[in-house]
């Protein structure tokens, strides 16, 4: 049942999201607008777009958040492997399990590593400026 869901939810979410869907649904609507006179814009005549829009929003979310979800632990596999498979730290491996204080522990502890990083390239160019070497470290840019 998984697969076959899974199979239908991906497929859904490529039609709806293509170019031709998009224009029938433009379509659609303008095509309603134009009928309005003939139904004296009536309640019934306003009550039909609305169901209608209601109901399809209603069931798309459903499947765009299915394949979301597929989307993003597929992903999230990925990077993981990435991690493992490399000199990465493996405490970042499973962080979307996280809560939201220990993300934000975690983010910080990256944004000094990230500054430190920028200090020791920032030294490192001013001494190869300082040695002249500073011509060949801008054309490496």
């Amino acid at each position: 049942m998984d697969q076959l869901f899974a199979r239908f939810a991906n497929r859904i979410a490529h039609i709806a999201g293509s170019p031709i869907t998009f224009l029938a649904c433009v379509a659609i609507v303008v095509a309603w607008a134009i009928s309005g006179p003939f139904f004296g814009f009536s309640e019934t005549w306003q009550l039909l777009i609305n169901t209608g829009t209601t109901i399809v929003t209603f069931l798309m979310v459903f499947l765009i958040q299915n394949t979301q979800n597929r989307d993003g632990a597929a992903l999230q596999t990925k990077l993981d492997e990435l991690i493992r498979s490399s000199d990465a730290q493996d405490e970042f491996m499973g962080i979307e399990k996280l809560t939201d204080q220990e993300l934000s522990v975690l983010h910080q502890k990256c944004e000094a590593a990230a500054r430190k990083s920028h200090a020791t390239l920032e030294r490192t160019r001013a001494e190869r400026r300082r040695r002249g070497h500073g011509k060949e470290d801008s054309e490496a840019k």
